[in-house]
């Protein structure tokens, strides 16, 4: 029996109630609601974003440029910070919520019977939508792995691997090449092979995606092989790390071209790179001076993205003169701790995330930081380390989980508009 919603906010709740950490790792839904939907093979062409870092951001990269080419663009991304509307959006844009339950109600009509998961649905609800408005080409970044994502479950025309590392190694496994092994089976095998483009990776991850893709026929091409960024060229997004991602979502616009019919433009490459946003991305929000603080946002919350983001602090000027800090309890503190304490000179708060099960004890946290010398204050929550910070003099830094900067776009919802970036 599927269920029929009303309103905006009866979907919402509906989604609460499926809860957005339920994982149930299988393709066998979503595969039968695509099946029921005839979307198994998307009326439009599909690039899949995979890695443990960078995706969303190499995700809005290759979106921008090809809307900036003047194509219809679908673009999926996970998670979001204030609203599940900030994950499906069309021609850049997110859907209003009439559209929203329109689209729950159609997919509840196809599979309410299947038992989707939170993010399964959601996935679903996006090739729907994208189907609907006559999208050219959908970007869709991955939420978990890549074996049993539910992206997976449709034919995609080309798999993009960002930087893997070691994250949620409870579900995706122990090792390097154990992670790499699932993200790599994302690659589709059919008659004539899959095509697959890699930026940067470790040689153990490296050899993983070759061999993967050799045992699926499909072809993977290194990024740099494929395109280089133009001298001079600003991005929309700060940082060093983030000209590794522009450049995979470059080589991978080289590629899907040909599916496409398109032939490349330079200007329209260039300006789909400048254009580029996505929030908490070393993103500057500008305080009120006596009343609040400046604050640089940025999503990174593990290890390897704690060491672009200390890549990317030693070329600001002014360096951060303060960090505020969270993290969830999955984490691997004692290494993440270390890293965090080298993005300022200055005091360190630490700070709980209140509603979230998951949140670490800022106290525990705390004894991390003091433990390597480091001035460090515990707050309840972001409301109190804010107050702390109001009249503090320099720009603080926000990172170590992105339940933390959803705290922030709460108190801060302007600076989730498309404002410049550090």
């Amino acid at each position: 029996m599927s269920e029929r919603f009303v309103t905006f906010a009866e979907f919402s709740a509906y989604l609460d109630r499926l809860g957005l950490f339920h994982m149930d790792l299988t393709l066998d839904r979503v595969r039968e609601f695509a099946r029921r939907a005839g979307l198994g093979r998307p009326p439009f062409a599909v690039a899949h974003v995979l890695g443990t870092n960078g995706k969303g951001s190499t995700s809005t990269f290759l979106e921008s440029i090809a809307r900036e080419h003047g194509l219809k663009t679908g673009l999926y991304t996970s998670p979001h910070f204030l609203s599940f509307r900030e994950r499906i959006k069309v021609g850049g844009r997110m859907l209003p919520e009439e559209r929203w339950t329109c689209l729950a109600n159609r997919a509840m009509s196809i599979g309410g019977d299947l038992g989707l998961t939170y993010f399964e649905l959601l996935t679903c609800m996006a090739v729907l939508a994208f189907a609907e408005d006559g999208v050219e080409l959908a970007v869709m970044e991955a939420g978990l792995g890549g074996r049993y994502d539910a992206v997976s479950a449709f034919e995609t025309d080309l798999t993009l691997f960002t930087p893997i590392g070691l994250d949620h190694m409870r579900i995706l496994g122990n090792t390097l090449a154990e992670i790499a092994a699932d993200k790599a089976d994302a690659m589709p095998q059919r008659e004539g092979g899959g095509l697959a483009v890699t930026g940067w990776q470790e040689p153990e991850a490296l050899a993983v995606l070759r061999s993967v893709a050799e045992r699926k026929a499909a072809r993977l091409l290194l990024a740099d092989w494929l395109a280089v960024l133009p001298d001079g060229l600003r991005l929309g997004l700060a940082g060093p790390h983030q000209r590794q991602n522009a450049l995979l979502a470059l080589a991978g616009w080289r590629l899907i071209t040909t599916a496409l019919g398109r032939e490349p433009d330079a200007l329209a490459e260039a300006r789909g790179l400048e254009r580029a946003f996505i929030p908490g991305r070393l993103q500057h929000c500008p305080g009120v001076s006596g009343v609040s603080p400046d604050l640089l946002l940025d999503g990174a919350h593990n290890e390897p993205g704690l060491r672009a983001l200390l890549a990317a602090v030693e070329e600001l000027h002014p360096r951060p003169a303060a960090l505020l800090f969270s993290c969830l309890k999955d984490k691997e503190l004692s290494v993440m701790a270390p890293l965090a304490a080298r993005l300022t000179d200055g005091p360190i708060l630490v700070t709980g995330l209140p509603g979230c099960e998951r949140s670490r004890d800022p106290v525990e946290i705390a004894t991390f930081f003091t433990a390597l010398g480091r001035e460090t204050r515990a707050f309840p929550d972001p409301e109190a380390a804010l107050a702390d910070l109001a009249t503090f003099d320099g720009p603080v830094l926000a990172c170590g989980s992105l339940y933390l900067l959803a705290a922030l776009y709460t108190k801060r919802p302007e600076c989730l508009e498309n404002a410049a970036s550090a």
